[in-house]
């Protein structure tokens, strides 16, 4: 049997296989609200025949966004735009969805990635001002975030508080705290954008304290059926910076909290990153956290190919394999999958007759 098409358990929520499809940023939203957009690329992934989806980084406040055309869920409108997009995907699929809740920090208050991508400047039509741990930029010459105020986190950590029980509300399945990526809970974590002196920076205890106190707060409004994991970058690929080690601390305190997985990614904190990209460059990251922890295991980056992905599964690498561009190239990748697998996934009726009939149909 196929062990990427084995199900999986994320706490008491129960994925068909170990496919997952990660978050992608549609730079579609409308003052945080939900378009047509989201409902057709929602729908198209939710089609697939993946074990789960995981919709964007979802901005907990206004000025968490990435940009200002990013997905947001802080108030009613944003939650009501939302529900309508899911209420059509649903009708058609009954994919497990989570959402991955987020803050971008100093990395906000950008252009779309078809416009440059560059940083908007506060004083400039759709900038905001930053904020951050402390009042470094992330590039040379862009305008300063504003270090983080003890009022600012206490607003910081009621809204992921407020985001995750709109998403319970929207019926969700599972919640994703985005720490990866040099977002603000990324941030918080290494000592490249980290210089505070209270009792959230320094120790390596300190700069943990903001992401185990949003999970702690988190965990206690959501219902136990919705999962509630994280997704970390287990590497800032910068000497000095956040690493494996400091990841295996922070991943061994969330298995003892009772978080019900954790999704390996690497970089995105410092432009002065050496990534050394290659097929499957990542996986090793999520087989180290692996071996020190009892809550599944998500590797992801670079892996396209099913055999591949299978193998990362049996040699006890990580517990799924997720997928971002590879499914925007390819939303059907989980039914090709399945056929050279041998295994098989659920389609819509609507296309059952693409199967190939020579062969045992790889979907049903």
């Amino acid at each position: 049997m196929s062990m990427l098409f084995s199900p999986l358990m994320l706490g008491q929520l129960e994925l068909a296989n170990r496919i997952i499809i990660a978050p992608m940023c549609q730079y579609s939203a409308v003052n945080g609200q939900a378009t047509d957009w989201h409902t057709i690329h929602l729908g198209s992934m939710a089609l697939s025949g993946a074990g789960m989806l995981i919709l964007e980084a979802t901005a907990v406040l206004p000025n968490g966004r990435i940009s200002y055309a990013d997905l947001g869920l802080w108030d009613d409108k944003t939650e009501a735009a939302l529900a309508n997009a899911l209420k059509s995907v649903r009708q058609y699929s009954s994919m497990p969805m989570a959402i991955q809740l987020a803050h971008a920090g100093r990395k906000a208050s950008t252009r779309k990635p078809w416009e440059g991508g560059g940083t908007i400047a506060p004083d400039e039509p759709s900038g905001w001002q930053t904020i951050a741990p402390s009042a470094q930029a992330f590039n040379e010459g862009t305008a300063l975030p504003s270090a983080i105020t003890s009022d600012d986190i206490d607003e910081l950590i009621a809204a992921f508080v407020s985001s995750a029980q709109r998403a319970e509300r929207l019926g969700l399945d599972a919640i994703e705290l985005h720490a990866a990526h040099g977002y603000l809970l990324h941030q918080f974590l290494s000592p490249l954008s980290n210089q505070r002196l209270d009792e959230y920076g320094g120790s390596l205890e300190n700069r943990l304290r903001l992401l185990l106190t949003v999970f702690d707060a988190v965990k206690a409004v959501i219902s136990p059926k919705m999962a509630l994991g994280i997704r970390i970058s287990a590497t800032d690929w910068v000497e000095g910076g956040w690493d494996l080690v400091q990841s295996i601390v922070l991943a061994k305190e969330l298995d003892a909290r009772g978080c019900d997985f954790i999704h390996v990614s690497t970089g995105g904190l410092s432009p002065l990153q050496q990534i050394p990209v290659a097929e499957h460059f990542q996986v090793p990251f999520a087989k180290a956290i692996k071996a020190e922890v009892n809550m599944p295991v998500i590797a992801v980056g670079l892996i396209t190919d099913a055999n591949k992905a299978e193998a990362i599964l049996a040699q006890g690498q990580a517990d799924a394999i997720a997928l971002a561009r590879t499914m925007l190239y390819n939303p059907h990748w989980p039914w090709h999958a399945a056929a050279t697998l041998g295994a098989t996934v659920k389609a819509p009726p609507q296309y059952l007759r693409s199967a190939p009939h020579a062969v045992k149909s790889p979907i049903v």
